[in-house]
């Protein structure tokens, strides 16, 4: 096998998948952002600048934080403390970035403390293509709320389990 084809089996897998990043910024001492963006690649033509996928912050994110910065040092993302300075952000794979995009959007207008709590590990236990659905129903929809509504619904009531 060539040296050319050998390089672009190694290529095409990482080209293939839509790509995705984390960007944070601190606003203050306690007060940190995390958004999920999509850039632009060849798997997403139809993205010609990144997009934002959904974000958190403030008391939502710090009921959360803890879990969402475990899943993000399981992927090796580390945050230097400088993040407000930076422009750039850090990678992260596609089933991660489903799953960040749809915890925040889900939890973003909540209030209820022990609603939250179901929701995030009702999430965190969903499949790559449970996660993929509801998210991309939340993005795409007409009315994002209702489907969010529904998401939430399902993920909080006591007589469904």
């Amino acid at each position: 096998m060539s040296a050319r084809i050998q390089r672009f089996k190694s290529v095409e897998p990482q080209q293939s998948a839509p790509a995705y990043e984390i960007r944070t910024r601190r606003h203050g001492p306690s007060d940190t952002e995390i958004e999920v963006w999509q850039l632009p690649s060849r798997a997403s033509p139809h993205i010609k600048s990144p997009t934002r996928v959904a974000g958190l912050r403030g008391r939502n994110l710090a009921l959360v934080e803890h879990r969402v910065l475990r899943r993000l040092t399981q992927a090796g993302v580390k945050f230097t403390g400088r993040e407000g300075q930076r422009k750039e952000g850090h990678r992260v794979n596609e089933d991660l970035a489903l799953m960040l995009g749809l915890l925040f959007r889900t939890l973003a207008p909540m209030r209820s403390r022990e609603n939250m709590r179901a929701i995030a590990e009702g999430i965190e236990a969903m499949g790559r293509e449970e996660a993929a659905y509801w998210l991309g129903m939340a993005m795409h929809r007409k009315n994002p709320r209702r489907v969010l509504t529904a998401l939430r619904y399902l993920l909080t009531d006591p007589k469904r389990g």
